[in-house]
């Protein structure tokens, strides 16, 4: 039997606008992800920026008292600070790099010969395990290589320089963004924070609001500094073993410092980032001595289980209260999501998300 079902013009209108509208949000927001992105990441190192520039603050208080200038003096100082020791990082340890892989390209029939005793030695070895001619084999292999890499580079160079022009444009927007949310945010902040109290009879949501975010702000500045000091003595600590070969392996001492700095940027990345650093200090040891990359190697894993074991975890703290699993899900969630960036910012999401859940209850109560 059919049924004749009536509603009014507003139920209908109201039926319809609404998956509309939330249609138009989503789009937006897919169509502003970019955008959302660079805000995102300029806020997070404005953010890690913080005690930085706390504590020029307070060094600026200490030798000329106190003024109303010194936190914006102390916003540029710090800054300038960051992005020189960056240009520093890769002003020195990028002419390393390709001094010693152009030393390598130049030395390696010495060192190949050295090392694997020649193609016979490869051949011996090859006949060892059953392959009448390893050195046939391997010069195929390395020519095919050859061949597909230098097919990708043609095919793909045009697209490569606008991409790098795209990248270029985007670093640029979030260093800019990044100065202006030291030097805006915390005013800005406030006069977010007022504006939201004021005529408000019940202030507690306001209060609790403000005190999840600043507990969120506290989360990550936090993170990031102790993991800043804990890149330092990491890189100190591989620049020293370097050092240390340096006087019985032969190698060149000057290369203490860039791979110090090598292995100290890469620790900024969570749970990989010490393993990429070492394995590329071992690569960039092994084109000037084989042997000293082998010692390297080894030396540095065992001072790895140290720092992550001792030294780390005494640094840390109890700053972010997360166990090993949840901090291994959320860099995998991370990385999986957003790559490289996901992997940095994972740890203080997730350090946030705890922040939500110690709160919960008063954010429930907020609702009675």
């Amino acid at each position: 039997m059919a049924r004749k079902i009536e509603t009014d013009l507003r139920t209908f209108v109201k039926f319809w606008l609404v998956p509309l509208g939330i249609g138009i949000m989503i789009f937006v927001l897919y169509k502003a992800l970019t955008g959302l992105i660079i805000i995102g990441i300029s806020i997070f190192l404005a953010l890690a920026l913080k005690p930085l520039v706390r504590n020029v603050n307070s060094f600026f208080t200490k030798h000329f008292g106190k003024d109303k200038k010194h936190q914006t003096l102390s916003a540029v100082f710090a800054y300038l600070i960051v992005v020189l020791v960056i240009g520093a990082i890769l002003a020195i340890v990028g002419p390393v790099v390709v001094n010693e892989t152009a030393k390598f390209i130049q030395n390696f029939p010495q060192t190949f010969e050295k090392t694997f005793g020649g193609w016979d030695g490869i051949n011996s070895f090859g006949r060892s395990i059953g392959i009448d001619n390893l050195q046939a084999e391997l010069s195929n292999t390395i020519n095919s290589l050859s061949n597909n890499l230098l097919g990708f580079v043609g095919t793909n160079f045009v697209s490569n320089i606008s991409g790098v022009a795209d990248v270029l444009m985007k670093i640029v927007l979030v260093l800019v963004l990044t100065l202006l949310f030291l030097l805006e945010g915390p005013e800005m902040l406030n006069s977010f924070w007022k504006s939201v109290s004021d005529g408000e009879e019940d202030k507690k949501p306001v209060q609790v609001a403000q005190r999840i975010i600043s507990k969120m702000a506290n989360v990550v500045s936090t993170y990031v500094s102790r993991q800043v000091i804990i890149a330092m003595i990491d890189g100190l600590a591989s620049g020293l073993i370097v050092f240390c070969l340096s006087l019985f392996l032969g190698i060149s001492s000057s290369l203490a410092i860039p791979m110090g700095m090598i292995t100290m940027a890469f620790y900024l990345i969570p749970m990989f980032g010490q393993f990429i650093g070492g394995a590329l200090v071992t690569v960039l040891l092994f084109f000037s001595n084989p042997v000293a990359a082998l010692v390297f190697g080894i030396i540095y894993i065992i001072y790895a289980q140290i720092e992550n074991n001792l030294i780390s975890p005494k640094i840390q703290g109890s700053a972010l209260n997360l166990r090993p699993v949840v901090i291994l899900c959320a860099v995998t969630i991370g990385v999986y999501m957003f790559g490289l960036l996901g992997a940095i910012i994972a740890i203080p999401i997730a350090g946030c998300i705890r922040v939500l859940v110690e709160e919960y209850p008063n954010i429930k109560a907020l609702r009675m």
